[in-house]
């Protein structure tokens, strides 16, 4: 299992992610996406969206507003119930989650020891003086406060005034947005049950304790689905709610495994009783195993009808669904499938990372799935200095990038490019050199061809400049490498 301070730093010096406003002294678990970060979260989100809304027949989009009336939050249970229990340290002030402390290392001044300072193990008890923790964790000193709640939302105004009927929320997550527009969506589609409306937005949530590089922070994207069923249906004989949330929790296993992660790094984690939400009938976790351990990857949940029948409390509009079977209204159950980019971002790059030894030198590599590699193709001329080369490279750059993200890179000898684009994921490099454009001054035509090199076997191949359209075609679609390069010959060296 790749360590996360491995990732974080090729993360920063290759562009994929940044401290917040870092210059300043950075703001605490909040992050920028460089520009290779960006590509790589605009795939994951492109591709769970064509997977899951525009090739179904059953799912439609929406895009809310972050901002809602108050009364949203009042009436989905965020306003009363949102809250972790928070302890505070009377020494160092630090602030931590009440139902988690036991769960870090905790610093101690051992007196069995005269007094020598020892980082103890999360759970377990001074093997000197055999103590267990019960002040801060963090500076062994302060006594920690008495656990009271604490809201997550973010608390905010609406127009010139702060006042308390001025008061909004940021969304803490995107739920809520598909739930107060199920009957604009049901009435201007037409749609019939079961059906589902999807949206990926930006959540935030006053963290606590955030951390973890980008698994927990306080401004997030999710990609969540709201699945409307009737509950009086029947799908191979059991309720369909139950059905349905079963093959949703296959479908979204399925797709991270798709996509590059590693069965053996995923489990289901079902949901005891005193676990579930106050809304849920049931909820299961796909767990992913992170350098700090299994932690949840996504979640999917029955809902049932708690929060259409709150939001038709609260508002005093109907959100029902005519059954012409039955001849009556009724209030859907749904099944929410709820996914972090962020932390489907960071699994797929955690999956992906490897350090490998080729001919004694060490190569560290990204095994994207192509769909997911922020850049696709690296156009690379052989000699710099040649300007019939580099004209070559750039307009075949230019060609590419029409259709797919392509990079130009001149800035180093031809293997050192190479070990770039691996080191971020690029799965393949065209390269221009003396053969491709010919020596005029020796009267040698140019064979027209390119070397493309596959990043995963390092093999290459030769291929004409007119079919390089076709053969990325295939390579980027559904072809394996091993079909297309037979076509091909090999290149040397």
């Amino acid at each position: 299992m790749t360590a996360m301070d491995t990732l974080v730093s090729p993360c920063k010096r290759r562009g994929f992610v940044f401290q917040s406003s870092e210059i300043y002294g950075g703001t605490g678990s909040c992050w920028d996406y460089g520009p290779l970060g960006v590509e790589l979260k605009q795939n994951i989100k492109r591709v769970w969206w064509r997977d899951f809304v525009q090739e179904r027949p059953d799912m439609v989009g929406l895009d809310a507003s972050i901002l809602m009336h108050a009364t949203v939050w009042k009436a989905s249970g965020h306003v009363d119930n949102f809250s972790d229990p928070m302890v505070d340290c009377r020494e160092c002030k630090r602030r931590f989650r009440a139902d988690q402390i036991d769960e870090t290392p905790w610093l101690h001044f051992c007196p069995a020891t005269k007094g020598n300072k020892f980082t103890i193990p999360a759970g377990e008890a001074c093997q000197h003086c055999g103590v267990r923790r019960t002040l801060c964790p963090e500076c062994g000193k302060g006594e920690l406060t008495a656990p009271r709640q604490f809201n997550l939302m973010f608390k905010t105004f609406m127009g010139p005034v702060e006042e308390d009927a001025a008061v909004t929320y940021l969304r803490p997550e995107t739920a809520q947005g598909i739930f107060v527009n199920f009957d604009n969506v049901l009435q201007s589609m037409r749609l019939k049950l079961p059906f589902g409306v999807a949206q990926i937005g930006k959540a935030f949530r006053n963290e606590i304790t955030p951390g973890n590089f980008i698994f927990r922070s306080r401004e997030f994207e999710q990609m969540e689905i709201e699945y409307f069923v009737n509950p009086h249906d029947r799908v191979d004989g059991r309720p369909a709610d139950e059905a349905l949330h079963d093959q949703w929790i296959e479908a979204c296993r399925a797709w991270f495994t798709r996509y590059g992660l590693t069965p053996d790094n995923l489990q289901l984690h079902e949901h005891a009783r005193d676990e579930l939400a106050h809304y849920a009938k049931r909820t299961v976790d796909i767990m992913y195993r992170f350098p700090m351990g299994w932690s949840e990857l996504m979640g999917i949940a029955n809902r049932t009808d708690f929060d259409l029948k709150q939001h038709a409390k609260f508002s005093g509009k109907s959100l029902t669904y005519f059954d012409e079977e039955r001849k009556e209204h009724i209030v859907p159950y749904v099944i929410e499938p709820s996914a972090g980019v962020d932390r489907a971002l960071l699994a797929f790059l955690l999956d992906a990372y490897r350090e490998e030894e080729v001919r004694g030198e060490k190569r560290v590599v990204l095994h994207f799935h192509h769909e997911l590699a922020p850049v696709k193709v690296a156009v690379l001329p052989l000699l710099k200095k040649r300007p019939e080369i580099v004209a070559t490279a750039h307009e075949l750059r230019t060609r590419l990038a029409r259709r797919w993200t392509a990079v130009y890179d001149d800035t180093a000898a031809i293997g050192r490019l190479y070990r770039r684009q691996d080191e971020v994921g690029t799965p393949y490099c065209v390269t221009v050199d003396v053969k491709t454009v010919g020596d005029r001054e020796k009267g040698e035509a140019g064979d027209q061809r390119v070397t493309i090199r596959e990043r995963d076997s390092m093999e290459q191949i030769r291929v004409p400049l007119a079919d390089l359209e076709t053969v990325f075609t295939r390579l980027l679609g559904d072809a394996a490498w091993t079909d297309v390069a037979a076509a091909y010959p090999r290149a040397e060296g």
